[in-house]
């Protein structure tokens, strides 16, 4: 069973950056593609960016050119670089990893972010 560590969320300014980070369990070759969703109360968990084992990145329009995905290979690690936050992006996020081979996904335990002055 696959295992996702998140780390780096917090409480911050508007304007300010967070990077959050997920360690996958998991052997890269079972790996094809991670990302982030979110969650804010009261509205359903929705897509903020996935990168795949290639390196193809997919973005939010609310998003885009804020956000940065990333992904170490070598530790099994994806990173989400929250650049110009905004109270908006408050949520709890969630790593993802989707498998090869018909292995089920999975999902971390989500880490509260929170922008607010």
């Amino acid at each position: 069973q696959v295992q996702l560590v998140e780390s780096g969320g917090g409480l911050v300014q508007p304007g300010g950056s967070l990077r959050l980070s997920c360690a996958a369990s998991v052997s890269i070759f079972y790996i094809n593609a991670m990302g982030w969703y979110r969650q804010a109360p009261g509205n359903q968990r929705e897509l903020v960016a996935t990168i795949t084992l290639g390196g193809s990145t997919n973005y939010a329009d609310s998003v885009k050119g804020r956000f940065t995905i990333s992904r170490d290979n070598g530790k099994n690690t994806v990173y989400l670089q929250m650049n110009s936050l905004k109270p908006e992006d408050t949520a709890v996020y969630y790593c993802h990893v989707r498998q090869r081979f018909g292995r089920p996904d999975a999902w971390g335990q989500g880490t509260q972010v929170t922008v607010s002055s």
